[in-house]
């Protein structure tokens, strides 16, 4: 049951990513070109939205739906590894022109070529799973 929550959580997340144009290839480019304020609206309304979400489970101690307290495990602050991660995901972002939160979304807006972006995110996940042990962390 909990996977059609999942699923309908899935589909609504999409129906606002493309409703917003988050998906829009046009925005992406205009974002990076600095010609629209749109998507970096977009973006940081999610991030002041994640931090807040953080803080709150934080002070008020929450649990998952399984009723385990949520944790959070700190991270080694590393230069590296945020530079590097950051260049590959750029990267991939500029190659796709999507970020890889709409790919789904732009599959079912019947934009087929995606499904070649969808293939290579699956296999670079793969490659990193193969290579994580040897990858600055």
């Amino acid at each position: 049951m909990r996977v059609v929550g999942y699923l309908v959580i899935g589909i609504m997340f999409g129906i606002v990513m493309f409703k917003s144009e988050a998906a829009s290839w046009f925005r992406i480019y205009e974002m990076f070109r600095f010609e629209s304020f749109h998507m970096y609206g977009i973006i940081g309304s999610a991030l002041v939205i994640g931090v807040l979400g953080t803080l709150l489970i934080k002070k008020k101690g929450m649990k998952d739906v399984q009723g385990e307290p949520i944790t959070f495990q700190p991270k080694e602050k590393s230069f590296s590894r945020y530079m590097y991660g950051g260049i590959i995901f750029g990267l991939g972002w500029a190659l796709a022109g999507a970020c890889p939160g709409p790919i789904y979304t732009l599959i079912g807006a019947g934009y087929v070529a995606v499904i070649v972006v969808f293939l290579a995110a699956m296999l670079g996940t793969f490659v990193y799973g193969l290579l994580r042990d040897k990858l600055p962390h």
